[in-house]
């Protein structure tokens, strides 16, 4: 951005009002007198006339200035709405790792509980709960695979577009997107919740 677009545009000070110049009075002169007479008034209209034309670029040029100020900030708020719209898909994400988790957790805590009782033979079939268990642990995986796959879809979408809003010349983007951290947690729990299915279906690993 050039330095002049950093600069707030100043408007041009008012024109003071200055009287159109008087009509000379020639019907007594003589015809020679009377035309330089003539002659001056129109020099001084056309004097008049070069005033305000050059008032009306200066306001014409103000506009101008204003207008590409305008630009350059629409196009800044239209760059931070990308990174909030970034950041909203971040928060739906999380909202992903939370359910998914209550669900992996709760889940594997009913199976490991009822598995222990059956174990003890404080009950005499556990198969319905851990069962039970089994469901609620592959519905969060379910969820958090899906969250995860949505969240990389939507992501690579807005990069693209992104990508293409900069090459038309409508926004900066000089700002990044940083890696997403939310993104590695998701997975990270995903990796978790295949390992818990895993050692609850065939009682190895490191749930087992």
């Amino acid at each position: 951005m050039s330095p002049e677009t950093n600069q707030a545009p100043v408007r041009p000070d008012r024109l003071p009002e200055a009287p159109l110049p008087a009509i000379p009075d020639v019907g007594l002169l003589d015809s020679d007198i009377a035309s330089v007479e003539l002659s001056q008034h129109r020099t001084k209209l056309s004097t008049h006339r070069t005033g305000l034309s050059e008032h009306r670029t200066s306001l014409s040029e103000y506009r101008t200035d204003l207008s590409t100020n305008r630009t350059e900030m629409s196009m800044r708020r239209t760059g931070m709405s990308f990174q909030r719209t970034r950041m909203s898909a971040e928060r739906t994400l999380m909202s992903v790792i939370r359910t998914s988790l209550s669900l992996i957790s709760f889940g594997f805590t009913i199976f490991q509980f009822f598995q222990k009782l059956a174990e003890n033979n404080i009950v005499n079939t556990a198969s319905s709960t851990r069962a039970f268990g089994i469901t609620l642990v592959w519905i969060g995986i379910g969820m958090l695979a899906l969250g995860i796959l949505f969240h990389v879809q939507f992501m690579i979408g807005l990069r693209h577009e992104r990508g293409q809003m900069k090459e038309e010349g409508l926004i900066h983007a000089e700002s990044h997107f940083p890696v997403s951290l939310t993104l590695l947690t998701a997975v990270a729990l995903l990796i978790l919740g295949i390992a818990a299915i895993v050692s609850m279906l065939f009682r190895t690993g490191p749930f087992g």
